[in-house]
Protein backbone atom coordinates (compact mmCIF):
# COMPACT_ATOMS: atom_id res chain seq x y z
CA UNK A 1 0.00 0.00 0.00
CA UNK A 2 1.42 3.36 -0.98
CA UNK A 3 0.78 6.16 1.49
CA UNK A 4 0.82 9.93 1.38
CA UNK A 5 1.88 10.91 4.90
CA UNK A 6 0.61 14.46 5.37
CA UNK A 7 1.14 17.03 8.07
CA UNK A 8 -2.08 18.67 9.27
CA UNK A 9 -1.81 22.32 10.39
CA UNK A 10 -0.39 24.51 7.61
CA UNK A 11 -0.56 21.68 5.07
CA UNK A 12 -4.21 20.56 5.00
CA UNK A 13 -5.89 23.22 7.12
CA UNK A 14 -5.09 26.76 8.13
CA UNK A 15 -2.88 26.91 11.20
CA UNK A 16 -3.91 29.21 14.03
CA UNK A 17 -0.98 28.42 16.35
CA UNK A 18 0.50 31.44 18.08
CA UNK A 19 2.38 32.38 21.24
CA UNK A 20 0.80 34.51 23.95
CA UNK A 21 4.31 35.69 24.80
CA UNK A 22 7.82 34.79 23.67
CA UNK A 23 8.84 31.46 25.12
CA UNK A 24 5.32 30.69 26.31
CA UNK A 25 3.22 27.73 25.20
CA UNK A 26 1.64 27.70 21.77
CA UNK A 27 -2.10 28.00 21.75
CA UNK A 28 -4.86 27.98 19.14
CA UNK A 29 -5.82 31.59 18.44
CA UNK A 30 -8.47 30.93 15.83
CA UNK A 31 -11.75 29.26 15.19
CA UNK A 32 -12.66 25.76 16.24
CA UNK A 33 -13.94 25.28 12.67
CA UNK A 34 -11.27 23.84 10.37
CA UNK A 35 -10.50 25.93 7.30
CA UNK A 36 -9.14 23.82 4.45
CA UNK A 37 -6.23 25.40 2.63
CA UNK A 38 -6.66 26.13 -1.09
CA UNK A 39 -5.85 23.04 -3.12
CA UNK A 40 -5.76 20.69 -0.10
CA UNK A 41 -8.91 18.64 -0.77
CA UNK A 42 -8.30 18.67 -4.53
CA UNK A 43 -4.74 17.44 -4.06
CA UNK A 44 -5.80 14.75 -1.62
CA UNK A 45 -8.52 13.50 -4.02
CA UNK A 46 -5.93 13.32 -6.80
CA UNK A 47 -3.58 11.36 -4.57
CA UNK A 48 -6.37 8.88 -3.83
CA UNK A 49 -7.09 8.65 -7.57
CA UNK A 50 -3.40 7.76 -8.05
CA UNK A 51 -3.76 4.89 -5.56
CA UNK A 52 -2.42 6.54 -2.41
CA UNK A 53 -3.96 6.16 1.03
CA UNK A 54 -3.86 9.26 3.23
CA UNK A 55 -2.39 9.19 6.74
CA UNK A 56 -2.15 12.42 8.72
CA UNK A 57 0.90 12.81 10.99
CA UNK A 58 0.62 15.79 13.34
CA UNK A 59 2.47 17.20 16.33
CA UNK A 60 -0.01 18.44 18.92
CA UNK A 61 2.40 19.28 21.75
CA UNK A 62 0.21 22.22 22.84
CA UNK A 63 -1.99 19.53 24.45
CA UNK A 64 0.86 18.59 26.77
CA UNK A 65 1.99 22.19 27.16
CA UNK A 66 -1.47 23.49 28.09
CA UNK A 67 -2.20 25.46 24.91
CA UNK A 68 -5.26 23.35 23.99
CA UNK A 69 -7.17 20.50 25.58
CA UNK A 70 -7.43 16.93 24.33
CA UNK A 71 -11.16 17.54 23.89
CA UNK A 72 -10.53 20.57 21.66
CA UNK A 73 -8.09 18.55 19.55
CA UNK A 74 -10.58 15.66 19.23
CA UNK A 75 -13.48 17.93 18.23
CA UNK A 76 -11.36 19.90 15.73
CA UNK A 77 -10.01 16.70 14.18
CA UNK A 78 -13.50 15.19 13.83
CA UNK A 79 -14.74 18.37 12.12
CA UNK A 80 -11.71 18.35 9.81
CA UNK A 81 -12.26 14.72 8.85
CA UNK A 82 -15.97 15.42 8.22
CA UNK A 83 -15.06 18.35 5.93
CA UNK A 84 -12.61 16.16 4.06
CA UNK A 85 -15.17 13.35 3.68
CA UNK A 86 -17.69 15.89 2.34
CA UNK A 87 -15.04 16.95 -0.19
CA UNK A 88 -14.55 13.34 -1.31
CA UNK A 89 -11.40 12.61 0.72
CA UNK A 90 -11.15 9.42 2.76
CA UNK A 91 -8.39 9.62 5.37
CA UNK A 92 -7.12 6.20 6.41
CA UNK A 93 -5.88 7.32 9.81
CA UNK A 94 -4.53 10.16 11.95
CA UNK A 95 -1.51 9.80 14.23
CA UNK A 96 -0.75 12.63 16.65
CA UNK A 97 1.78 13.41 19.34
CA UNK A 98 0.25 15.14 22.41
CA UNK A 99 3.47 15.26 24.41
CA UNK A 100 5.40 18.31 25.58
CA UNK A 101 8.35 19.03 23.32
CA UNK A 102 10.74 18.57 26.25
CA UNK A 103 9.42 15.10 27.17
CA UNK A 104 11.77 13.34 24.77
CA UNK A 105 9.07 11.03 23.42
CA UNK A 106 9.68 8.97 20.29
CA UNK A 107 6.67 10.38 18.46
CA UNK A 108 7.23 14.15 18.31
CA UNK A 109 8.34 15.08 14.79
CA UNK A 110 11.05 15.02 13.57
CA UNK A 111 11.41 11.73 15.46
CA UNK A 112 9.88 8.81 13.51
CA UNK A 113 7.58 7.34 16.16
CA UNK A 114 4.26 8.22 14.51
CA UNK A 115 5.29 6.69 11.19
CA UNK A 116 6.64 3.64 13.04
CA UNK A 117 3.22 3.34 14.73
CA UNK A 118 1.53 3.55 11.32
CA UNK A 119 3.81 0.80 9.99
CA UNK A 120 2.94 -1.39 12.95
CA UNK A 121 -0.81 -0.82 12.51
CA UNK A 122 -0.67 -1.12 8.70
CA UNK A 123 2.13 -3.58 7.88
CA UNK A 124 1.23 -3.42 4.18
CA UNK A 125 2.61 0.11 3.81
CA UNK A 126 5.26 0.19 1.09
CA UNK A 127 7.73 2.86 2.18
CA UNK A 128 9.45 2.79 -1.23
CA UNK A 129 6.18 4.00 -2.80
CA UNK A 130 5.25 6.50 -0.07
CA UNK A 131 6.19 10.12 0.70
CA UNK A 132 5.73 12.90 3.25
CA UNK A 133 4.38 16.42 2.63
CA UNK A 134 4.42 19.20 5.20
CA UNK A 135 5.24 22.80 5.92
CA UNK A 136 7.96 22.66 8.58
CA UNK A 137 11.53 21.62 9.28
CA UNK A 138 10.13 18.94 11.62
CA UNK A 139 8.15 17.52 8.68
CA UNK A 140 11.26 17.44 6.54
CA UNK A 141 13.12 15.82 9.43
CA UNK A 142 10.66 12.95 9.86
CA UNK A 143 10.73 12.34 6.10
CA UNK A 144 14.52 12.19 6.21
CA UNK A 145 14.48 9.92 9.30
CA UNK A 146 12.13 7.52 7.49
CA UNK A 147 13.92 7.85 4.13
CA UNK A 148 10.80 9.23 2.46
CA UNK A 149 10.72 11.76 -0.36
CA UNK A 150 9.67 15.14 1.05
CA UNK A 151 7.45 17.82 -0.45
CA UNK A 152 7.62 21.18 1.31
CA UNK A 153 4.32 23.07 1.26
CA UNK A 154 5.26 26.72 0.82
CA UNK A 155 8.82 26.08 1.91
CA UNK A 156 12.14 25.01 0.51
CA UNK A 157 13.62 21.69 1.49
CA UNK A 158 12.85 18.65 -0.56
CA UNK A 159 10.63 19.51 -3.51
CA UNK A 160 8.83 22.83 -2.95
CA UNK A 161 5.09 22.90 -3.68
CA UNK A 162 2.61 25.68 -3.01
CA UNK A 163 -0.30 23.39 -2.10
CA UNK A 164 -1.18 19.72 -2.04
CA UNK A 165 -2.77 20.17 -5.47
CA UNK A 166 0.76 20.69 -6.86
CA UNK A 167 1.74 17.13 -5.90
CA UNK A 168 0.17 15.66 -9.03
CA UNK A 169 3.05 17.10 -11.06
CA UNK A 170 5.40 14.78 -9.18
CA UNK A 171 3.29 11.77 -8.15
CA UNK A 172 1.70 9.13 -10.35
Amino acid sequence: MKVAFLDRDGTINRSFWTHEHEGGPEYWAGSDEPELLPGAAEGMRRLIDCGYRIIIITNQYPIGEGGITQDFYDRFTEKLLAKLRAAGVDVLDVFFCPHRRDEGCACCKPRPGMIQAALKKYPGIDMTESFFAGDSAADEGIARACRLPFFGVGRDGGQRIESLADLVRFIS
